[in-house]
């Protein structure tokens, strides 16, 4: 199945499965006025809404290249979770008002039967299966809004966590724990918009990958045999894929077509790295001299095991 089905219909799956918690949560705070069920409802409906935003960015995103994209729409992805992480911090921030605002004028919601208690648990458990999809297929369809969704379903078993606790406080004689498990499910849902706004700021100012990454790219480089050295090794997030650029060194008395054919191995190899996009590469003859000393090249060189120039 290509990736442009998988991640829609994941799109699918989440928007439908949020959009019916907001309803049960809903369902069970209207005629109990319940601050921790309230919150827990207000997430559902605000991750509800950021699905289908997502799901309309994955639409986008999975677009087959055109002239005016030719690399594709992939890097529409990061925007898309931003997006969504503003949301998220609306939501969060008018929870928590709501929260601060009950426990100083003492309004605290009525008892809360088992139902409630019923669909939180229900809601963990649901947020759990959901987390663990969406997280398996956006790592292994390189997809950021899809790890953003997952991160968001992570996150949201605990806050149906805490919104269990002020339920239960409610029903021992303790109704002041309604609103401070709302609280704390407004602290959550503020971190889960500071973890997307982490990871998907780096695809948008274009920072280089983890180094276990770049040392692989330079190791598939040096590990055919006619490659003398590499240098200027330069890898960077555009979108959530990454571009390569470097310099290989060979030697001089070859062919035009022989040093073609390396250079047609060395981009196939990297390209062949999953989260890779573009790969440019620059054959240098190394009888010319142009060999610089490049301090990081090396020390990734040395981490891999691998020789940057071999004379």
């Amino acid at each position: 199945m290509d990736r442009q089905t998988v991640v829609r219909r994941v799109g699918v799956v989440v928007l439908a499965a949020n959009l019916a918690l907001a309803v049960a949560k809903g369902a069970v705070w209207y005629p109990t006025g319940s601050l921790a069920v309230g919150s827990e409802a207000v997430n559902s409906l605000s991750d509800a809404v950021y699905s289908f935003v997502v799901l309309a960015g994955l639409y986008i995103t999975t677009q087959p290249p055109d002239l005016d994209h030719p690399h594709g729409h992939e890097r529409i992805e990061p925007f898309v979770s931003l997006f969504v992480a503003v949301g998220i911090f609306a939501a969060g921030g008018a929870v928590l008002w709501q929260a601060v605002q009950s426990v100083l004028t003492g309004s605290y919601g009525g008892t809360v039967g088992l139902t409630a208690v019923g669909v939180l648990v229900a809601s963990a458990l649901v947020k759990y299966v959901l987390y663990q999809y969406c997280l398996r297929v956006g790592e292994a369809q390189n997809s950021p809004a899809l790890v953003a969704a997952a991160l968001d379903n992570r996150n949201d078993i605990l806050t149906a966590s805490a919104a269990l606790v002020g339920v239960l406080g409610t029903r021992v004689g303790v109704p002041v724990l309604d609103p401070v498990a709302a609280a704390v499910v407004s602290v959550g849902i503020g971190y889960t918009g500071y973890e997307i706004v982490r990871d998907n700021v780096d695809y948008l100012v274009g920072r280089a990958p983890p180094e276990d990454l770049r040392g692989e790219i330079l190791r598939r480089a040096l590990s055919h045999e006619d490659v003398r050295g590499a240098h200027d090794v330069v890898a960077h997030y555009v979108g959530p894929e990454i571009d390569v650029s470097l310099h290989i060194e060979v030697e001089g008395d070859m062919t035009v077509r022989e040093a073609h054919d390396i250079e047609t191995d060395v981009v196939t190899s990297i390209r062949e790295i999953s989260e890779v996009d573009d790969v440019f590469v620059h054959i240098d003859p190394k009888e010319l001299g142009e060999w610089k000393d490049d301090d990081e090249t090396d020390r990734l060189a040395r981490w891999t095991g691998v020789d940057s120039r071999r004379r």
